[in-house]
């Protein structure tokens, strides 16, 4: 079982970007963070690094239901999204399985959950 699902696309990174907040929204996600690793790394390190922005993506209901089903589920919490610039100058949009993430955690109460969370992810994707 793969860990991620993606899709590589052409076109202008940030709208990409835009695009896929969309997507998300529109699965009744919201993002809780956006980490700019690009900028990270250059204000950190003084490197330079491909473009690369890490989406934390919330689903409330069904982060309440796994919340209330697991105390520490939270470590796994956001869902994460990543776009990131290719070699090949493509944009590459991934996200998260949840269901192999939580595969780890022995509760069944998740699976539902995970699943549903994962068909939502597989669809933003696959739409794009």
């Amino acid at each position: 079982m793969s860990y991620y699902t993606n899709k590589t696309l052409e076109g202008n990174f940030d709208q990409v970007v835009e695009k896929v907040t969309n997507a998300l929204k529109e699965e009744g996600f919201g993002i809780l963070s956006d980490i700019d690793v690009t900028g990270t790394l250059k204000k950190k390190l003084d490197v330079s690094f491909r473009k690369y922005r890490i989406l934390g993506a919330c689903n409330p209901p069904n982060a309440h239901k796994a919340l209330t089903a697991e105390p520490y589920i939270g470590l796994m919490l956001p869902c994460n999204v990543v776009v990131q610039e290719t070699d090949e100058g493509k944009i590459d949009v991934s996200a998260v399985n949840p269901v192999a993430s939580m595969a780890a955690v022995e509760n069944p109460q998740l699976e539902d959950v995970a699943t549903n969370i994962k068909e939502k992810l597989e669809r933003v994707i696959h739409n794009l």
